[in-house]
């Protein structure tokens, strides 16, 4: 059997031919039969082994969002990184649906066929413009592999998808802003991964690349970042952590920025202007200072509360090698209010690559994240908590366990932008140890959890209720 693809001219039709059999890809389509996310080692093994491996068809913490409510069609469109078979390595760039008024999700369809590539840092995110049409961004890696923008053919719908550009970016996190257009954080690799910027009214015409942080110390030949972002009412907002001498392996200290005009000037919390790049460690853009402490800083998730302010979720760690010896692992919010950055311990877990999501209702603040241990201790993910402040992040508490007595890790929690109360937020499964399935799963705000089916004979299919809590 061959594989093909076909990318035609800017603007026409994708069609794509996944190298998958005729049971798997239904003829004429690029309909899958199925949800399988993808598996995934990086190999850079340690006594407690690989710094981070397991199911990780949401990964990665960086791409944003993953999901989102269209009110109009009354459906959760959601992109994950998936394969082609039970136990393959080999990534397809997915989109899913569930129809809120059926209960009903649709066979996941093959966006982007990633010819033999198993890396999940080439995953998509997903957006939906104001005219309703669905947005699809698959990241590259640096210049070794370009990064694609897909557009859906019509509003709504997610059966036919347009090219509109391939591209150096990694790491997309895309927000469309109401009246204003597209907003667009991303990566860039430069002998580091340094954080850059773009704006569109349609999606179809861009402005340049425009540089926003490169930090280095005065002692330092490189620098580089991690970034999670998010918008509130026509302000874009960033929280990163730096690289020291672009290691990675000694991420630290989190920093924030904000435009109110779609990054034509840029300020820090409290209002003063700030020019960009960012290039100096001890930059007004500073938060919080972790490198004197030798802690590690890996970023979660990032949300306003009521009053536009920004918090951002993260862990703090010893060490970016896993097991017990850069414990703790502490779960941390960090919020503006009252004129000052306030920092509160939300939990711990056992890994650094363990991730969750939040939400922010009023004083009510959520945490979801697999903080306990799983099946596979010691590896990426573990058994799904559920974590409630009633009083704006200050105090913090279980509420619930949504996953028990699992056989795999779950991981990557990842939030609906616009999540309605069914269908909250989705995640996938697999052993960290071990090249594993992995399955994909939704739960609703009670935390009552559903598996995607793995195997699909019909075009729409009820989700299977998870017993296990």
């Amino acid at each position: 059997m061959t594989c093909s693809r076909f990318l035609l001219p800017l603007l026409l039709i994708l069609s794509v031919e996944a190298c998958l059999s005729a049971q798997e890809l239904e003829e004429g389509t690029s309909y899958v039969n199925g949800y399988r996310g993808i598996w995934f080692t990086l190999g850079q093994m340690s006594e407690y082994g690989d710094k981070y491996s397991g199911g990780l068809g949401t990964y990665t913490a960086k791409h944003r969002p993953l999901a989102i409510y269209d009110s109009v069609a009354d459906q959760t469109f959601f992109v994950y990184g998936g394969t082609t078979a039970p136990q393959a390595k080999y990534l397809l760039c997915m989109i899913g649906s569930y129809d809120h008024a059926t209960g009903k999700c649709s066979k996941p369809k093959i966006v982007y066929d990633k010819l033999g590539v198993d890396d999940p840092h080439d995953n998509p995110s997903i957006a939906m413009d104001g005219a309703g049409y669905i947005w699809v961004f698959v990241s590259g890696r640096g210049k070794k592999r370009p990064g694609f923008k897909f557009r859906s053919k019509k509003p709504h719908n997610i059966d036919q998808f347009i090219l509109v550009s391939e591209e150096e970016m990694t790491y997309p996190q895309i927000w469309w802003v109401e009246e204003k257009g597209f907003f667009h954080f991303f990566t860039k690799y430069t002998g580091v991964r340094e954080l850059y910027f773009e704006t569109s009214r349609d999606g179809l015409t861009w402005t340049e690349d425009q540089k926003l942080a490169g930090i280095k110390g005065p002692a330092e030949e490189k620098g580089g970042h991690y970034q999670v972002s998010y918008h509130y009412k026509d302000k874009v907002a960033t929280f990163f952590s730096r690289h020291p001498n672009g290691n990675v392996d000694k991420r630290t200290n989190l920093y924030y920025l904000e435009s109110p005009d779609m990054g034509r000037n840029w300020r820090t919390v409290d209002g003063k202007a700030i020019g960009t790049p960012v290039k100096e460690v001890m930059s007004p853009a500073l938060v919080k200072e972790y490198a004197s402490l030798n802690k590690n800083v890996y970023l979660k998730d990032m949300q306003f509360d009521a009053q536009g302010n920004p918090v951002c979720l993260y862990i703090s760690s010893g060490g970016h090698e896993p097991g017990p010896m850069n414990s703790p692992r502490e779960w941390k919010v960090c919020y503006w209010r009252n004129g000052q950055w306030h920092t509160q311990k939300v939990t711990t877990s056992d890994h650094n690559y363990d991730m969750g999501s939040l939400w922010l209702e009023g004083t009510r603040w959520t945490v979801v994240a697999p903080t306990e241990a799983g099946p596979q201790v010691f590896g990426g993910g573990g058994e799904v908590m559920k974590f409630v402040s009633e009083d704006a992040g200050v105090t913090w508490a279980l509420s619930s366990r949504v996953t028990t007595k699992s056989k795999l890790n779950h991981n990557y929690i990842r939030k609906v932008h616009g999540g309605q109360s069914d269908f909250l937020y989705f995640w996938a499964d697999g052993n960290p140890d071990d090249f594993s399935r992995s399955r994909l799963y939704f739960a609703d705000a009670d935390g009552q959890v559903w598996q995607l089916p793995y195997r699909m004979r019909r075009a729409w299919t009820k989700p299977k209720k998870n017993r296990q809590r």
